[in-house]
């Protein structure tokens, strides 16, 4: 199978895995979908996934990368914000049942200093973090855990859950079999990925930036 970028790891090259999922290539991005929403598993290729997915569905990209892409795009828009809801519902149980103990400052996966990051982003934006934080990797899978362990409303949570969802897979899925169509983006995925990646990481660096500046300040005021 012809892949788009040897370098990177399988488990975060989309195309890759849409490919080692074969037939089941629907079941198996939904089952991603799933997990990455919310289910403590934050490190997986959930925007570039459904761009790629958009394009796969468009005919041409399936084709070009020998990816066997048996789904049509009307299922992706169906289907992907489906488990996109329901992953974020299960992590809003799991951090309302069981809390946040799970996380630890040495862990592998389950790092303290994720949950943090999404904490701060949580409270600083309110209910529309939720929408916001779908566009995010790492602070998509946490939110929904956080939200649910900070106790807030399950009705308010669904609403903003189900917007977000929506918004980010319709327009992720719709941009790429917008694109898919044109041959010289099929040749520049690699570069496509790397951006999408860029972008999607850039509110938790502008994050930390905030927190590092604001710390910085602190250390330098003189004490009363």
């Amino acid at each position: 199978m012809t892949t788009t970028t040897l370098a990177m790891p399988a488990l975060l090259d989309p195309v890759q895995l849409i490919g080692y999922f074969g037939p089941w290539a629907l079941v198996g991005l939904l089952v991603v979908v799933f997990i990455e929403s919310g289910i403590l598993f934050p490190i997986l290729p959930g925007d570039t996934l459904l761009f790629v997915g958009g394009m796969l569905a468009a005919g041409t990209a399936a084709e070009s990368h020998e990816v066997n892409a048996n789904f049509q795009l009307w299922q992706l828009l169906v289907f992907v914000p489906i488990a996109a809801i329901a992953g974020s519902q299960v992590g809003y149980w799991i951090g309302r049942l069981i809390g946040t103990s799970m996380f630890k400052p040495d862990a592998r996966v389950l790092k303290q200093r994720y949950l943090d990051e999404a904490h701060a982003f949580f409270e600083q934006r309110g209910p529309f973090a939720i929408v916001l934080a779908r566009f995010v990797p790492i602070v998509r899978t946490l939110a929904p855990i956080t939200a649910g362990a900070a106790r807030m409303s399950y009705g308010l949570f669904t609403l903003f859950n189900v917007i977000g969802a929506l918004v980010w897979s319709f327009g992720l899925i719709l941009l790429g079999y917008w694109l898919g169509q044109f041959e010289i983006i099929q040749k520049l995925l690699e570069p496509i990925f790397i951006v999408i990646a860029l972008i999607s990481v850039a509110p938790l660096f502008v994050e930390w930036l905030k927190r590092r500046r604001s710390a910085a300040a602190a250390e330098t005021e003189p004490t009363p």
